[in-house]
């Protein structure tokens, strides 16, 4: 779906359903942040739904790794910038008052790799600004479950069905598997599935891991109209003012 299909995406998940979402990521984000919170960079932004309305109150930068998704999101938001990169790893040579990673977190499936992104919210934050991370799951309130939707648009139309379930419930990953029929403008219909490996982490490790990197987080329940706290959380993380980490921007 982020790949060959994404020019899908918004039948999949429409941007019309991200409203109320975004509404409260943005109160979370500015509620922490002892900035005006003007500036905001998007981590795995996907094909941009939350920033479509995130960017009527921020000016926006979005970086994701897959370049159909990217064109997307530019289609959607062209006043935002966009830069193709991993959230692991990129380094944009400036900070931001807030950082934003939507689910697309709970694609760092180890520790390490969950660190790293922690780790370049942290870089691209200014002192006195807070970063908000949204997985769909932690350990503790993780259920199996199944789910369907999809629209129609442009005369093409798709229709999906999800299962998430946990294979091992030692490890620290759990899967989700789609299976999609997609009808094309002349018609004729196709399915396609697709599995997505995904981490699983306890409240603890998410809270000592954003503490280790140099933020003060908190974890407060989701409140949205698809989810039900205390089910899903997401952490809030404060950068303060004087931190004596020496986290570079190189």
């Amino acid at each position: 779906m982020y790949n060959e299909l994404a020019s899908w995406w918004p039948l999949l998940s429409p941007p019309s359903d991200y409203e109320d979402e975004a509404a409260f990521y943005q109160e979370a984000l500015l509620g922490a942040c002892q900035r005006p919170g003007k500036t905001l960079l998007e981590l795995g932004s996907g094909g941009g739904n939350n920033a479509s309305f995130l960017k009527k109150r921020f000016e926006m930068t979005l970086v994701d790794r897959s370049p159909g998704m990217l064109e997307v999101s530019r289609s959607l938001n062209p006043d935002c910038g966009h830069v193709e990169g991993d959230m692991r790893t990129v380094r944009l040579g400036r900070r931001f008052d807030c950082v934003f990673i939507h689910d697309a977190v709970a694609y760092m499936a180890t520790e390490e790799d969950l660190r790293k992104a922690m780790e370049t919210a942290f870089v691209h934050c200014e002192p006195g600004g807070a970063a908000l991370f949204a997985p769909d799951h932690v350990r503790e309130s993780f259920r199996p479950s199944t789910g369907h939707g999809g629209v129609d648009g442009g005369g093409r139309g798709l229709r999906y069905l999800e299962w998430t379930w946990d294979p091992d419930p030692a490890d620290a990953s759990y899967v989700v598997d789609f299976a999609y029929l997609l009808r094309e403008r002349d018609g004729s219909v196709r399915a396609e599935q697709e599995r997505h490996i995904l981490g699983l982490f306890a409240r603890n490790d998410w809270l000592r891991l954003l503490s280790e990197v140099g933020f003060r987080p908190r974890a407060v329940p989701f409140e949205g109209a698809d989810l039900d706290p205390p089910e899903c959380e997401v952490f809030i993380a404060a950068k303060q003012l004087r931190n004596p980490s020496s986290a570079s921007l190189a």
